[in-house]
């Protein structure tokens, strides 16, 4: 089954990394970013989304892993205003019989189910499509930033900032981060990661993202 921390992405973007497996009432989605998932609100519930994404070899419709079910709209910046925005994802409908709830072998597992809310200072980790498994820390919460997407700048409140040498890059978005710790303080979700720099890489606070869809992520 297709795994959190590998390539995917709606059929008209290059590729970003699947999350994790979210569920609602039984129901399980994959949850990742909207510019991911719904190609930066260019998409419509049902189409198809793919594992791998387009950049790594994936085709429409032979490679769909699932559907595109719901996601939050990027309010771009106007001539006058810049409206804030708080997260960047997006849900597809899909089944436990294609998606695990484990990172690869070399990632950091299985997420736990209970989340934590950032602090200064907390160690962090996640497995991306591009860079795979990295640790990191907070050195940031409560941020705004501007976000250059394809269809414009878009203004983002209230976000994580990670610090720590090639953290992230381009084709990781998405993905879950956690925390790393000793025994129950390890991989609770923290946030879901949508940007980044040379320096530092963004995210939005997980729980944003699971009280905007009512879901619970699939974890030990």
């Amino acid at each position: 089954p297709a795994m959190p921390g590998i390539s995917c992405g709606h059929s008209d973007v290059s590729a970003g990394t699947l999350g994790c497996l979210v569920q609602r009432g039984g129901q399980p989605y994959i949850l990742s970013n909207n510019h991911v998932l719904a190609a930066s609100n260019g998409g419509r519930a049902g189409d198809n989304v793919l594992q791998p994404g387009v950049a790594d070899g994936g085709v429409d419709p032979d490679d769909a892993l699932g559907t595109l079910y719901d996601f939050e709209p990027i309010l771009f910046c106007g001539d006058i205003a810049c409206p804030a925005n708080r997260i960047d994802a997006a849900l597809a409908l899909t089944t436990t019989d294609d998606l695990g709830t484990e990172t690869p072998t070399n990632g950091y597992g299985r997420p736990r189910s209970e989340t934590v809310e950032a602090t200064l200072g907390m160690r962090v980790q996640k497995y991306g499509r591009t860079t795979g498994h990295t640790v990191g820390r907070i050195t940031g919460i409560n941020a705004t930033l501007d976000v250059n997407y394809r269809g414009g700048i878009a203004r983002f409140t209230g976000q994580i900032v990670i610090t720590g040498d090639g953290f992230s890059t381009g084709g990781d978005s998405g993905s879950l981060i956690v925390t790393k710790g000793l025994f129950y303080a390890d991989r609770r979700p923290v946030g879901l990661l949508f940007a980044g720099s040379a320096t530092n890489t963004i995210a939005n606070p997980i729980d944003l993202v699971l009280d905007r869809f009512g879901v619970t992520i699939d974890g030990g």
